[in-house]
């Protein structure tokens, strides 16, 4: 059986008779009931995952999986291409924003070359992971064949299946590099959504109202020659999509077959979470939104997903800095369920009983 069929199969829904306990629990807290807002049902949901009240999530990782992309010669990007490889030497040496919001939140920072152009030195400290020197021109005919597609989603479920052998894994942020990757992005939420593409298409690393409709021309031909079947998200990955979008969709599978929250950054980490969630739906149960991308397409990235992001801070940069971030709220809401006295344990009588 391949390491992804395998994986699918051992995803199991979280402990609902757990989530219930962590709701009771906080209704029963010294304070009014609901108060808390959103941390209240995150926390409940991580205790479900965890299967205890008492939830530790000590040991953060944001996995940063970098790739290039052949339709970046269609004029899409503000950018060059050799920026994927600049900025994977960034992450590197520790310079990068998602290194320093990482940091902050008490997080491992960690970058993975998926499909970079450019070849790394062996001895580089990354995660050596590439499936090929970037994907091909979509609007010529498939990003990669579907045996790389599944080669890549296969990258981020080994990953994962690494992290979680040596120990140092409670929680999971998923980010992105790859110079022109909201293109294929974009296209992937158009085939799932169904959407026009004019709708989701963004202005990604700050294109002109020129190189905009450039963008929307080149996605709906990508679409256009592909025809990536919607109800099949490998043979969407592989028409249209990228090699990091490939891992990033296995990180989420292979955290959710691990028990492990995994927390989704930007539209690129979601268009991954897409790909994911419509392979093994319960993994959906496990994934944390992070927050909302100006990218206009997020929106119905989340709503296909049917989560809602935490945050809305007008981020555009991926990388898994919103991850970042929302790890901090994620771990405050544990300690909101786990540390927060009831009623009965500081001997107040609760306004809510009768008598």
């Amino acid at each position: 059986m391949k390491l992804l069929e395998k994986t699918i199969d051992s995803i199991v829904g979280i402990d609902r008779g757990m989530e219930q306990l962590a709701l009771a629990r906080l209704a029963d807290q010294a304070r009014p009931q609901g108060s808390l807002g959103v941390l209240e049902p995150l926390s409940a949901r991580l205790a479900a995952i965890a299967g205890v009240i008492d939830v530790k999530l000590e040991k953060k990782v944001v996995v940063t999986c970098a790739g290039d992309h052949g339709v970046v010669e269609e004029g899409v990007s503000l950018f060059p291409q050799e920026v994927t490889e600049q900025m994977v030497h960034n992450f590197v040496i520790k310079g990068a924003s998602i290194n320093v919001l990482a940091k902050h939140a008490g997080a491992e920072s960690l970058a993975a070359d998926i499909g970079v152009k450019a070849e790394f030195d062996p001895s580089l400290p990354i995660i050596h992971k590439k499936v090929a020197r970037g994907t091909e021109n979509f609007t010529k005919g498939p990003a990669m064949t579907r045996e790389q597609a599944v080669a890549a989603i296969e990258a981020g479920i080994e990953i994962v299946e690494e992290l979680v052998a040596e120990g140092r894994l409670d929680m999971l942020g998923t980010g992105d590099m790859g110079i022109g990757n909201t293109t294929p992005s974009t296209a992937i939420i158009a085939v799932l959504s169904g959407e026009k593409v004019e709708d989701l298409t963004g202005r990604g690393t700050g294109i002109n109202d020129a190189a905009l409709q450039r963008k929307i021309d080149v996605i709906k031909q990508g679409i256009e020659v592909n025809r990536p079947d919607p109800t099949d998200p490998v043979d969407v990955l592989a028409k249209v999509g990228g090699y990091e979008i490939g891992a990033l969709a296995g990180l989420v599978l292979g955290a959710a077959a691990h028990g492990i929250p995994v927390v989704c950054d930007g539209f690129i980490s979601t268009a991954g979470a897409l790909i994911a969630g419509d392979l093994a739906p319960r993994a959906k149960e496990y994934l944390f939104a992070s927050h909302r991308s100006v990218e206009v397409g997020h929106t119905f990235m989340h709503d296909h997903l049917g989560v809602d992001p935490l945050l809305d801070l007008g981020f555009r940069l991926g990388e898994g800095t919103g991850a970042a971030l929302t790890m901090e709220l994620l771990d405050a809401s544990t300690r909101i369920l786990a540390d927060v006295l009831t009623f009965e344990e500081v001997a107040i009588k609760d306004p809510h009983t009768k008598g």
